[in-house]
């Protein structure tokens, strides 16, 4: 277990530093926001492992663990998300985008009225309000001018971003600083107080479901459909349909007629939600997972970004494996 507590840890941190280069080169290219916003996630992907290799190669020390705590709790899902809230901009993804704060400020107030999390009902309650206001005001956008609710999705979060670091940064945690899972080893939230630990909802939550349900959505726009349910439903319609529409991708696969976009960010929404998953266990004492997931989001997460044709495309560095006729962006297509 100590073996893989600073193997796995090391190949999320420099594969996501990796990952960050090349989207930050296709952003030096394209310049489009999603890409910036998207390295932006990956870079903090790259520290929040690093701070996990440190620590199980080193040892932990309490700066080492608010690190980890601040970047790998608030700000990795939730600059991940954002990027594919801007890739979708000119969709009614903002719809879904804004529905996702929500619900993480719901459960931000929910959680801090659980003994889980004395002392949290304040901060809950204030996670709440803030949530409601800035899901409303997306969800406005998205009715209103579509490609204006990325950009607020991006100050809530810039604004929330400096207010979590202040009280991460600033909260008292008990000798020695931090906290370890006593068997695993694997480190967990449990040294800070509740106020802080419920403000997570409404980055991570929102975040990892913007990142999950985008990229399953993208995969949906650019493969073969079987509409069952009529997409007035919105988000359900987009999953019921995606998941009848999967044999028919499988064979269009087959015959190499599928959209090379489609096996892509279907592996992007698996490497999503695997690591959202092991970080959920981890935040119910079920540890053992969490290196693991988070190695497993990332190389499939990256795989995706392989298999996708307009990556290979514009990489200016390492080998192209195939070319082939420029086609439009994704953010174009789904206008």
């Amino acid at each position: 277990m100590a073996f893989l507590n600073v193997v796995l840890p090391l190949g999320s941190s420099i594969l996501s530093f990796v990952f960050a280069a090349m989207v930050f080169d296709q952003w030096m290219q394209r310049r489009h926001a999603f890409q910036l916003v998207w390295t932006v996630g990956l870079l903090f992907y790259g520290v929040a492992a690093g701070t996990e290799f440190v620590g199980g190669a080193f040892g932990w020390s309490g700066p080492l663990y608010r690190t980890w705590y601040l970047i790998g709790a608030f700000f990795v899902a939730a600059y991940l998300g954002a990027g594919t809230v801007y890739l979708l901009k000119r969709t009614r993804f903002g719809y879904f985008a804004g529905a996702t704060v929500l619900i993480g400020g719901l459960l931000s107030l929910l959680f801090s009225h659980s003994s889980r999390y004395p002392g949290a009902g304040t901060a809950g309650t204030v996670t709440f309000v803030v949530a409601v206001i800035g899901g409303i005001a997306v969800i406005a956008a998205t009715a209103t001018r579509r490609t204006l609710a990325p950009h607020i999705v991006m100050a809530v979060l810039v604004v929330g971003s400096v207010a979590v670091a202040s009280m991460v940064v600033s909260a008292s945690l008990p000798e020695p600083g931090w906290a370890l899972d006593p068997n695993t080893h694997v480190p967990v939230g449990t040294a800070f107080p509740g106020y802080v630990r419920v403000l997570t909802g409404p980055f991570n939550i929102a975040g990892a479901l913007c990142l999950v349900f985008g990229a399953i959505y993208s995969a949906y726009i650019y493969m073969p459909k079987k509409r069952v349910v009529p997409a007035r439903l919105g988000a359900l319609a987009v999953v019921v349909n995606f998941i009848a529409s999967l044999p028919g991708a499988a064979i269009a696969l087959l015959q190499g007629k599928l959209n090379s976009r489609v096996p892509a960010t279907i592996l992007i929404a698996l490497g999503a939600f695997i690591p959202g998953l092991t970080s959920s266990l981890n935040r119910f004492g079920v540890t053992w997972s969490f290196f693991l997931g988070e190695f497993l989001g990332v190389l499939l997460i990256f795989f995706g970004f392989l298999v996708s044709e307009e990556v290979f495309r514009n990489v200016r560095f390492g080998t192209t494996l195939w070319s082939r006729p420029a086609s439009s962006s994704l953010e174009t297509e789904v206008g």
